[in-house]
């Protein structure tokens, strides 16, 4: 396998300006994502054109290449190629672009994107570890106050905990300013001591610094307060490194950074960003309790579409807030029942009609890791967007199982993306129906998607016509699909 991918990395590398136009490369479970210095350099089409290449994403200076499972493999590769050691001598910055709501959209998304890809494999094994326990609650295996059951939902909730660490060390790479700060300062907000002292200003007693009121929050489980707090991190670790002596920057730098931003963050950020993630929250889910099951219908139309556009992530702060407020989510996780699973059986349709060998064995290896793993985007973009129809099947598959889903009041207690594995996280121990509803609800996404395709149809692609490497499409079937992304700056944050 070393040797096929270390073919696919020298094409991509090459079709993308060469080793030296690589500033930096992170992987996520299906794509290898490159920060470029010039982006004019990009020859999307050849790329996409690599035998074990599924697509090809483009977003202002980044380059998302989509290798499927096995994109763990290909980063290995790709890294062999590339030195990011340092930033070259001959690097430039971009230049600066004119903001516009449009880009600074794009930036908001691509910074929220860019920090919780990494996070995605530590949330959804804790998930399932506190999923397990509630398992053996649920078949009187232990009881409740038993040291397994507490050590178990301890383990799982590890992760959520201490999510606003796990945030500020993943956006530290992404505004690339020092992470140990970053950690510093966010580990203040899950402090023993700070904890307490919110607890207090919630019952009415006077928390203040430097004569400020306090407002109390609680942070633990969130996202955006910490990544908005490293954001303005970066600028002011930038200015407060112009302004100190040489001599000094050893323990002053760190220590006017640390003072300057954590009382900021304590007093302005957190509240702030606290009230970002309230009202997003509240939006999506004042649009649940008007439309009902219809919200969660086209929200299981329109998921293909989103994770297209990487857009997809953007519910994470929000699944995660309102998993640890009500113990579980009752839209955007239920909606993704059709379209994940609906993306597999629209796949081994594919795989049933089409005469073409690669395309057939390309579509298994598809559609096993969407129903196996709810890992779509090889199925995405290795078949449905180059057929077109049976993506058109899986759309109306997810709006009618998604429109189902809300009318059986079906909730995940996890994140996990929903699979046939993964389905038990949808399990609700005071309604055992709710496992045969689960199990109902994906069998007819398979069966509907599979049908709708054979009746749509689609055009067969010949024979010999370049296909992507099916061999690589056979062992992704077999990988697992949560490969941790490993980032790699481009400049080592320094204190």
């Amino acid at each position: 396998m070393s040797k096929e991918f270390s073919a696919v990395a020298r094409s991509v590398v090459e079709k993308l300006g060469g080793a030296n136009n690589v500033v930096a490369l992170t992987h996520c479970m299906t794509r290898l994502r490159f920060v470029l210095k010039d982006e004019a350099k990009i020859d999307a089409a050849a790329i996409k054109g690599v035998k074990g290449v599924m697509g090809v994403v483009r977003n202002g200076d980044q380059c998302q290449v989509i290798i499927g499972n096995n994109v763990a493999a290909a980063y290995k590769e790709v890294m062999k190629l590339c030195n990011f050691d340092g930033v070259p001598s001959e690097y430039t910055p971009a230049p600066k672009v004119k903001l516009t709501p449009k880009v600074i959209g794009a930036k908001m998304l691509d910074a929220l994107v860019g920090t919780m890809s990494p996070l995605i494999p530590a949330i959804i094994g804790g998930s399932m570890v506190k999923l397990a326990a509630m398992l053996l609650l649920m078949f009187n295996i232990y009881e409740a106050d038993h040291s397994t059951i507490i050590l178990l939902n301890t383990i799982g909730d590890g992760a959520f905990f201490f999510l606003p660490i796990m945030v500020a060390a993943s956006a530290a790479i992404k505004f690339k300013t020092n992470m140990s700060l970053a950690i510093g300062i966010a580990g203040v907000l899950v402090h023993p001591n700070f904890i307490d002292l919110m607890a207090q200003a919630a019952d009415g007693r006077a928390v203040e610094l430097f004569g400020i009121p306090v407002t109390s929050v609680r942070y633990t489980y969130t996202v955006i307060p910490v990544l908005i707090m490293t954001w303005i991190q970066s600028y002011i670790e930038r200015w407060v490194d112009s302004i100190t002596p040489a001599v000094t920057k050893n323990f002053l730098k760190p220590m006017l950074i640390v003072l300057i931003a954590a009382p900021i963050g304590i007093l302005l950020v957190g509240p702030m960003g606290i009230w970002i993630g309230t009202a997003i929250s509240t939006l999506v889910y004042t649009i649940h309790g008007a439309l009902g099951p219809l919200a969660v219908a086209i929200m299981g139309a329109l998921w293909p579409l989103l994770v297209l556009t990487g857009m997809h992530r953007v519910f994470t702060p929000t699944i995660i807030q309102t998993i640890a407020e009500t113990g579980t989510e009752g839209m955007v996780m239920p909606s993704e029942i059709g379209a994940n699973i609906g993306m597999g059986g629209a796949c081994l349709a594919v795989a049933w009609k089409t005469k073409n060998i690669a395309l057939k064995q390309t579509s298994m290896a598809a559609g096993a890791s969407a129903l196996m793993a709810g890992i779509s985007e090889p199925a995405l973009y290795g078949v449905l967007v180059r057929l077109k129809r049976p993506l058109i099947a899986t759309l109306i598959t997810g709006f009618i199982v998604g429109g189902l889903a809300g009318m059986a009041g079906i909730a995940s207690h996890s994140m996990a993306a929903p699979s046939l594995f993964t389905s038990v996280q949808f399990i609700d121990v005071n309604d055992p129906m709710s496992l045969v509803w689960v199990l109902g609800l994906m069998a007819l996404s398979v069966v509907l998607s599979f049908v709708l395709t054979l009746v749509l149809g689609f055009e067969d692609i010949p024979n010999d016509e370049d296909e992507a490497n099916p061999t690589a499409a056979k062992e992704s079937a077999k990988e697992s699909a949560e490969e941790v992304e490993t980032p790699v700056p481009a400049k080592p944050a320094t204190a």
